[in-house]
């Protein structure tokens, strides 16, 4: 039979669909039953549709005077029970005959349920409900009742189509469990397991939460060039592009610092920058190629000033995504107190406190490599650096040795390590430097800035010196960033705060693909 055109106005394929030849048995079932609700007048794909109420605002209409009312006198004139249109996906069904019960499910991961009755439904209604499959999104409009079981429900008169589910979904109770299906297929992931929906929220809550923050405190915020002709701002792999019409190399994004800086230099006293940025590295459970940065910077400002207010900010985000509005979270098997003072320790004494030795003893640093067998990538007849290797036993034997339930800062780097850091006035050999570490995880390095600019020339010379060919690549001399220092930049205080492992800590999240929508993943058959 030809299908009639549908009662909405869409008119109906002049010709069949093209369907694949080889098409999946389930799939094959529920193509038919789409094709059937078009026979009756149906658009499967559903159309505009106002005054739409969330599931949560459903529930929340329920009247039970009004539904006690009818209940009792049964007279549909004195009908006072709220009466709405709500939309979701169909995530259970059951055909009692004639009456079939939907259960729907939205983006306030509440599940609500429709009762669709041949008696009270339209004709067209009910002929849907006969034909919906799981997944299948749909429209109900009805008055709001409870059943003898004590559950809200939507008494349909009226079920629409939007939009017919041509895949089978997930097991209906286990939902989307293969991990790597759910990253790969995150659209099916978040509506068969709401928890994925909700950290995506929580995301979204806590991005918009720092961005309150930070302006209310007077600073501003900009944006700065993803493609740029130098990768500088981070001795990081850049991911390289081309551009046709100017048929130049580009590439994206490593850091936003150096244009940030540039606007201290343009008389910006506060700045940030909600970035993303790319390196060409590694991929694992706290790194992902393309990863969110907030990054700062507030003139006459130093490390400690940045550290006081990343406190704060970390501080504000916790409370904000707390359901009790106090600072303390879970995170794996333990508890954060955000609310506390968070701790601090210097480089030099977590060093010796693990290691057992001073890091300026050479004799022993070398030693201590050699009793612990590690091995160092260099090349053959390079000598390593004193300094390459204290940071090796620290990485190693120090900083993992770091509470995870207690954040941290590590003060006062070796100034050997963060050549782009001012030094401390009192002590050379240390720089003003400051890392961030909760959970296990570097959440953010803090800077006094280098605003010096034949230092900073000095700096960038010896971080192009005496590396292989391949740390070349991605070490960059930035001319006009030292021609904006001559200019000159008000001291400063720096920061990047990692937003995906901000996000981890707080939704208590282990990898970082639990906290991205759309994570990186191979290609199938790659």
């Amino acid at each position: 039979m030809a299908p009639r055109p549908p009662q909405s106005g869409t008119p109906a394929p002049a010709h069949s669909l093209d369907e694949p030849v080889d098409v999946h048995k389930l799939e094959a079932q529920r193509r038919a039953k789409r094709d059937e609700a078009r026979v009756i007048g149906l658009s499967p794909y559903g159309g505009r549709t106002d005054d739409l109420l969330s599931l949560a605002g459903a529930h929340a209409k329920y009247d039970e005077a009004a539904d006690n009312a009818f209940k009792e006198h049964k007279d549909p004139s004195c009908d006072e029970r709220p009466r709405l249109r709500i939309a979701g996906r169909v995530v259970l069904h059951r055909d009692n005959g004639k009456l079939i019960w939907l259960n729907l499910r939205d983006a306030s991961r509440e599940s609500f349920q429709i009762a669709v009755s041949k008696k009270d439904c339209d004709e067209q209604g009910f002929a849907l409900a006969k034909l919906t499959d799981l997944g299948d999104i749909v429209i109900a409009e009805g008055p709001l009742m409870m059943t003898r079981t004590g559950e809200v429900t939507c008494w349909a008169i009226s079920l629409q189509p939007a939009a017919k589910c041509l895949l089978p979904p997930p097991e209906k109770h286990s939902g989307l469990q293969d991990i790597e299906l759910r990253y790969r297929q995150r659209y099916i992931d978040m509506w068969s397991n709401p928890h994925t929906t909700k950290v995506l929220e929580l995301r979204s809550r806590v991005i918009s939460s720092i961005r309150t923050f930070l302006t209310e405190r007077g600073f501003l915020e900009v944006e700065t060039p993803m493609l740029q002709t130098q990768a500088g701002g981070a001795a990081a792999r850049p991911f390289i592009t081309h551009m046709n019409a100017l048929d130049i190399e580009l590439y994206m994004r490593v850091a936003p610092e150096l244009y940030l800086k540039r606007l201290l230099v343009g008389g910006l006293p506060r700045v940030f920058e909600i970035n993303r940025n790319f390196r060409n590295e590694g991929l694992d459970k706290q790194h992902n190629p393309e990863f969110t940065m907030l990054e700062l910077y507030q003139a006459f400002g130093n490390y400690e000033t940045v550290m006081a207010l990343t406190e704060d900010l970390v501080r504000h985000a916790a409370r904000d995504v707390s359901a009790k509005k106090a600072a303390t979270l879970p995170f794996r098997d333990g508890t954060i107190d955000y609310e506390r003072p968070f701790d601090r320790v210097t480089y030099a004494e977590l060093f010796e406190k693990h290691l057992g030795f001073a890091m300026t003893e050479r004799d022993k640093v070398r030693s201590e490599i050699e009793l612990r067998n590690l091995k160092m990538r260099t090349e053959v007849g390079v000598e390593l650096d004193h300094w390459f290797l204290v940071n090796t036993l620290f990485e190693e034997f120090a900083e993992s040795k770091l509470d995870p339930c207690r954040p941290t800062w590590i003060i006062d780097y070796p100034a050997a390590l963060s050549p782009l850091t001012r030094p401390r006035h009192d002590d050379a050999s240390l720089a003003e430097r400051a890392d961030l570490f909760i959970g296990g995880m570097e959440i953010g390095p803090h800077y006094t800035e280098l605003n010096d600019p034949d230092v900073q020339a000095a700096k960038f010379r010896e971080q192009l010196a005496g590396v292989d060919d391949e740390e070349t690549t991605f070490r960059t001399f930035d001319e006009d960033f030292i021609n904006a220092l001559k200019v000159g930049m008000p001291p400063a205080g720096g920061m990047g705060l990692g937003i995906d492992r901000l996000i981890m800590l707080l939704a208590n999240q282990s990898s970082i693909r639990d906290v991205i929508a759309f994570p990186m993943m191979k290609p199938l058959g790659s």
